[in-house]
């Protein structure tokens, strides 16, 4: 043990106060570790020195090989629905929680290692990650940061030197992740599918303490922790929707008690609008498509109502009416959220017409629709249009008149340009360069990933000689697919 990681503390809150869930586990030891890319701006967040966590003892704490005196690495049960079957009993099946930080804000993060090798939760797998995925989830949980939409985080990408198979060999890689906690909407259907009431009242303490403490001070605190967790996810979701986020594999295990984005699986930010944007290579029937993720944001939310009930009353009636108008506050929140976003993007004015408002809005996707528009670029240039040059936004379109007519009746709102500038951003992590940036990692050239990262880290800021990073995908990128990892 390294002078520098023995004074780390790893808490053991999760395992200490809820060990049937808690699963203690090791790190596979990793041949050849190497670090790919660390978050040193979240290093220092937490406390970390990002020179010792380059050196070879702080390599070897990412990956869990050398871990501070007094932590204790579980791997965390869960069930969850996938594609809207029940798996009972999913759980860390390639990860660990290693344990909880305390950040220099007095906060309380987990760290987590996602491709450290099969637990008994692995369910067949081989318990590893490959490079690519786990440089995606770097490159999109950061963007997904800067943009100010809440998010895990991945502090450091830690090439293993031991191949994985997929549909061909890969080399390895390790994440380590930081979020509020992996607390999921899965975590509740594992503790009420064992029957054990003790147990989803612990874990319903714990969330409560960890995430929306003044629940605990509400006459029913098990309500007043879902109508917590429906308010945070409503507003998540509205924020996806509004960057043209499509998470790609919405599983109730994949929903955070937080409201925090995690697991960047097969996800993309949309170029062309659809509101039956797809990108996921395992949902072919577009279940968790752009347009679907509110519906589905609601359906996640039910069954985490479901797994509440014993607490919600004792009269099962009585409960179930108490999780149904909870749940009923999920359209009215989130249609909020959605509307003050689009007011934003626009740059309307506060106290604009609302009918007006949303005749113009609905309009304006039916255009985008039918035309096929860069979400992305459409929005920024659209700022361009308020300060009277709207030649950059019609050059994305074929039907000029329709767009010259919405371009009117819009400007006579008056929207103000520079705080559409602040909303809408140059650069996301546009999927022709994250599958650039991913190839070249995975060749051993990081350069394209770092080039990326940077662009992505300041989106609302246009900066000279970034200009393809801002561009739309190229003709040729034709249909784009997204991988699992797994």
């Amino acid at each position: 043990m390294s002078v520098a990681a023995s004074i780390i503390t790893l808490g053991d809150r999760f395992a200490r106060e809820l060990p049937e869930m808690a699963l203690p586990w090791q790190a596979e030891t990793v041949p050849a570790p190497q670090l790919l890319v660390l978050g040193e701006s979240l290093a220092a967040e937490l406390g970390l020195d990002p020179a010792w966590l380059r050196s070879e003892d702080g390599v070897a704490f990412l990956v869990g090989a050398q871990v501070p005196d007094g932590a204790r690495p579980v791997a965390q049960a869960y069930s969850g629905h996938q594609f809207g079957g029940f798996s009972p009993r999913l759980g860390d099946g390639r990860a660990l929680l290693l344990g909880e930080l305390v950040d220099i804000g007095g906060d309380v993060r987990d760290l987590h290692l996602k491709g450290s090798g099969r637990t008994p939760f692995a369910r067949g797998g081989d318990g590893f990650a490959a490079v690519g995925p786990m440089v995606r989830e770097h490159v999109l949980s950061e963007a997904m940061h800067a943009l100010g939409i809440p998010t895990t985080r991945s502090l450091a990408v830690v090439a293993t030197g031991r191949p994985v198979r997929r549909e061909t060999m890969l080399p390895g890689a390790l994440l380590a992740r930081v979020a509020s906690s992996h607390l999921r909407v899965g975590s509740f259907q594992y503790a009420r599918a064992t029957g054990d009431v003790d147990l989803l009242r612990r874990l319903a303490d714990h969330a409560v303490a960890r995430h929306h403490p003044a629940a605990a001070e509400a006459e029913n605190p098990a309500l007043a922790l879902l109508e917590a967790v429906v308010a945070v996810q409503a507003s998540l979701v509205a924020r996806w929707m509004l960057v043209g986020f499509v998470h790609g594999v919405m599983n109730t295990d994949n929903m955070t008690i937080s409201g925090e984005t995690i697991d960047y699986g097969p996800c993309a930010f949309m170029d062309a609008f659809d509101v039956a944007a797809v990108y996921s290579s395992i949902d072919a029937e577009g279940r968790y498509a752009y347009g679907n993720q509110p519906v589905i944001a609601e359906w996640n939310l039910a069954r985490l109502a479901e797994a509440l009930l014993p607490l919600l009353h004792e009269d099962a009636e009585a409960a179930v009416e108490l999780a149904m108008a909870a749940l009923g506050t999920f359209p009215v929140r989130y249609s909020a959220a959605w509307s003050a976003g689009m007011h934003a993007k626009l740059g309307l004015p506060e106290g604009s017409d609302d009918a007006a408002t949303g005749m113009l809005v609905d309009d304006l996707l039916a255009l985008l629709q039918e035309e096929r528009v860069d979400h992305t670029s459409f929005f920024r240039r659209l700022a361009s249009a308020a300060r009277g040059h709207a030649d950059p936004v019609r050059s994305l379109v074929r039907d000029t008149a329709a767009l010259d007519g919405w371009l009117a009746r819009w400007l006579a709102l008056r929207p103000d340009a520079p705080s559409m500038d602040r909303v809408n951003p140059v650069y996301i992590p546009r999927n022709h360069l994250v599958e650039e940036a991913l190839d070249a990692a995975v060749a051993g050239d990081l350069d394209p990933l770092h080039r990326l990262l940077a662009a992505v880290s300041g989106p609302f800021e246009e900066r000279a000689g970034l200009e393809r990073y801002a561009a739309p995908a190229p003709e040729d990128f034709g249909a784009y697919r997204t991988f699992c990892g797994t």
